[in-house]
């Protein structure tokens, strides 16, 4: 890796915090972000940061029931701009943030924590309604719309079976009003794709580790590439494009940062472009570089079958004795993200020369 002309990662505002963080994720088209995680005396902390003339104020600190472990803006359109997010008690909420503590939006979706969730069809992007998926510790996967309090689809382990922790969901392929995905991954390594369009299980595989994270580059586009990551230092690029049969979707798999990977995010406005954070408390920044070909005939049955292209380390850097448990990319500035690890800390960086790539 040469570092010399590669994109630089610049720490521009650190703050301490009195709760552990769980989930920072940037208000769209604002220099706001919020906070979320859980006080010592187990109560949910949601708070409001602004950055201002490279310093950070906040607007409000709002403590609410349960901890809070996940949170999306994906659901929300622009002009409302609200935040969805799961607690420890199985909660589901959506609420406003000039008011957190009365929710717009309440329902109790699954028996205890919820681990993950995702949001697709809010900020006019993308195709379909606006709908909400949540992952849980009692292994069930649902689907949320915010007009009615009862699961569009609830996928849920099968009588008899131990229930297996979801602990990553994501939504994909929402290139039209008809075709949507839900991607998940358990700590059982299993990582499930489900069609909702055709109510079937598109895909399943296990990556032998539990799931982390799991993200689609974009998820308003045709189904195109997919980070997965797991414990014991390893992620997974999958090559959407082509399913084969029987062998399923091309990847590749990597090692990264001698510990869990804890998340990949992809770069809003570049989606070859993603970053992964460790459990060593440092992140990697890396580009995909795609095959001259991606599709060829399998040697056996002559059915297409899909390439994975490599990833190139264009920078690291490890800036905690603790992991890196959230990051988001700002999606109006190309570069500035903010991240909160488990030493009770909350930074936002500057990454640049992006363009470049």
């Amino acid at each position: 890796m040469d570092s010399t002309d590669a994109p630089q990662i610049i720490e521009h505002i650190h703050k301490s915090l009195n709760f552990t963080p769980y989930e920072t994720k940037f208000v769209p088209c604002s220099a706001r972000f919020v906070c979320c995680g859980i006080s010592p005396k187990a109560k949910g902390v949601l708070a409001v940061h602004e950055m201002s003339k490279g310093s950070l104020n906040t607007v409000g600190e709002y403590v609410l029931p349960h901890g809070i472990k996940c949170a999306t803006f994906g659901a929300s359109g622009i002009e409302d701009r609200h935040l969805a997010f799961g607690d420890y008690g199985g909660a589901l909420s959506i609420s406003d943030l000039e008011r957190p503590t009365v929710p717009i939006f309440n329902v109790q979706a699954h028996s205890s924590i919820i681990n993950a969730v995702d949001g697709c069809g809010g900020q006019g992007v993308g195709f379909g309604a606006p709908e909400i998926v949540t992952g849980g510790r009692d292994g069930c996967v649902r689907v949320w719309d915010p007009r009615v309090e009862t699961p569009v689809l609830s996928l849920e382990p099968e009588d008899g079976q131990s229930a297996r922790d979801c602990w990553s969901v994501a939504f994909g392929n929402s290139h039209s009003d008809d075709e949507r995905v839900v991607c998940a991954g358990y700590d059982n390594g299993d990582v499930k794709m489900f069609d909702l369009r055709t109510n079937s299980l598109r895909y399943e595989t296990n990556v032998k580790n539990g799931v982390t994270c799991v993200e689609f580059d974009r998820p308003d586009i045709e189904m195109n590439k997919m980070v997965v990551t797991t414990l014991e230092s390893k992620f997974r690029c999958y090559d959407l494009r082509t399913q084969h049969p029987e062998d399923g979707f091309a990847s590749l798999s990597e090692r990264a940062h001698k510990s869990t990977v804890w998340l990949g995010k992809h770069l809003p406005q570049n989606r070859d472009i993603f970053m992964t954070g460790g459990g060593n408390g440092g992140f990697n920044l890396y580009k995909y570089h795609y095959p001259a070909k991606r599709e060829e005939e399998h040697k056996k049955d002559k059915a297409p079958v899909g390439v994975v292209g490599n990833v190139e380390l264009l920078n690291s850097r490890v800036i905690s004795t603790q992991p890196i448990v959230s990051f988001d990319w700002s999606p109006d500035r190309e570069g500035l993200c903010c991240l909160s690890c488990l030493d009770q800390s909350l930074r936002v960086f500057i990454v640049t020369k992006l363009n470049k790539y």
